[in-house]
């Protein structure tokens, strides 16, 4: 009898790669991907705790299937991700529906779920970094690949810590194994996922990892996140030296105020960062740069954010990510004195995104009559008429539709510039 599972996935790259591994883990059980939540015998819920929102919005999906389950009470329902390990009890108290809950270390028992005896898997998993899985992946030229689990940083605003446990980096022989597989399937591009993939360490360090990855011959590696405070002159020049590494790097600076950075346990100055901005720009010139920035920390002052928008106006970056700070109940910002309100956080946040924007366009707009390599990787999301493929740069460049395959390359001309892409004519 064919079975069917529906996942709800929220927040970043790594649980989306997660729901990859569950689903692959019960297509071997002989489970298939449901259209529909109505259609599913299992809906799992991978969840986000990062920020406030991403919660909310989670426990208000599973409210709006609490129907699904009285009108089929053989359906299973499991949430897992961040929340599943943050608020474990929670979840249960506040959704008596749910069946299981399990933690991002224990993803591989999805599997074995209808069978088991218990309901909740939180628990340390000491054999993660050495868990293999079938994957069902999104695409079939780009992957994402695992490095690492956990992190070992504990900045005073993030609950990751807490939730995915610490640091744990996968043996290399298996990620190259991984990767050799995928370059044998077609794939075109990989990208290596942590925390923080600069101190991923196994048998090599990160440089050494991304060396053994260059000779395998796949023709774009990206990696993310990167800490400032390990980004090293090393890694610096492999990007340089390995054809593989595309030239893009997101790097997460979080404040421009020395003070706020301190506060956040960041453990590098406002200073060191932009001496690294300096030498990357200097050693890669057609480097992108991408951010990370939380406005309304506590005790953030109005001379702090002014130090960020000083710092952004001076790096330029490409492009950015910025969010209202969050509280996080187990993280030490939780209970910090002088939370910010929520009124002051949205306008320094809205003044920021508009700087940005501007920013943003800029450097698109001196892209215009450059030939740039993209990868195809299917239809425009704003505009179905158009493909939409990725630099190497990781700068989004939608074409005319000329009924090109995912994973097609081409050489493209730069015609026009927007906020957050570029528009060009493919090159024949």
């Amino acid at each position: 009898m064919e079975k069917f599972v529906y996942i709800y996935t929220y927040g970043c790259q790594m649980n989306l790669h997660d729901s990859e591994k569950m689903l692959g883990t019960l297509a071997q059980d002989g489970y298939t991907v449901a259209a529909v939540p109505e259609k599913a015998d299992l809906i799992i819920f991978n969840t986000c705790a990062i920020r406030e929102k991403a919660e909310h919005k989670f426990y208000s999906q599973l409210g709006r299937i609490k129907h699904l389950k009285k009108s089929n009470p053989l359906l299973t329902i499991a949430v897992a991700g961040c929340v599943a390990q943050d608020s474990r009890q929670k979840v249960m108290r506040r959704a008596p529906h749910v069946d299981f809950v399990l933690g991002p270390q224990n993803l591989h028992v999805v599997r074995n779920l209808l069978d088991s005896k218990r309901n909740l898997y939180v628990e340390e998993n000491p054999d993660i970094a050495d868990q293999e899985y079938e994957m069902s992946r999104e695409s079939a030229t780009r992957a994402w690949v695992s490095i690492m689990y956990g992190c070992n940083n504990y900045c005073s605003y993030c609950i990751v810590p807490h939730t995915r446990g610490r640091e744990v980096s996968r043996p290399s022989l298996s990620i190259l194994v991984e990767i050799r597989g995928l370059k044998e399937k077609g794939y075109k591009e990989v990208t290596l996922l942590g925390q923080n993939v600069n101190s991923y360490q196994s048998d090599v360090d990160f440089v050494g990892l991304l060396r053994q990855i260059d000779s395998i011959g796949i023709e774009r590696v990206r990696f993310v996140t990167s800490h400032p405070r390990d980004l090293s002159s090393a890694l610096i020049d492999a990007m340089v030296g390995l054809p593989s590494i595309c030239n893009h790097l997101h790097l997460p600076l979080q404040s421009g105020s020395d003070r706020v950075l301190h506060a956040m346990n960041r453990r590098y100055s406002c200073a060191e960062y932009r001496d690294k901005i300096v030498l990357i720009r200097k050693k890669v010139p057609l480097i992108t740069l991408s951010t990370d920035i939380i406005v309304g920390f506590p005790g953030e002052s109005e001379s702090d954010f002014e130090q960020t928008v000083n710092a952004i106006e001076e790096i330029e970056f490409d492009g950015m990510f910025a969010f209202k700070y969050s509280k996080r109940k187990g993280t030490r910002a939780h209970d910090m004195p002088g939370q910010v309100p929520d009124d002051v956080k949205a306008e320094r946040l809205n003044r920021l995104l508009i700087i940005q924007e501007n920013i943003a366009l800029k450097r698109n707009r001196a892209l215009e009559g450059s030939i740039q390599e993209i990868l195809i990787e299917g239809l425009s999301e704003t505009d179905p008429s158009m493909l939409m493929g990725r630099t190497r740069s990781n700068k989004i460049v939608t074409v005319d539709n000329n009924g090109a395959p995912e994973g097609a390359v081409f050489s493209v001309l730069i015609e026009r510039a927007r906020h957050h892409s570029l528009h060009g004519k493919i090159l024949l």
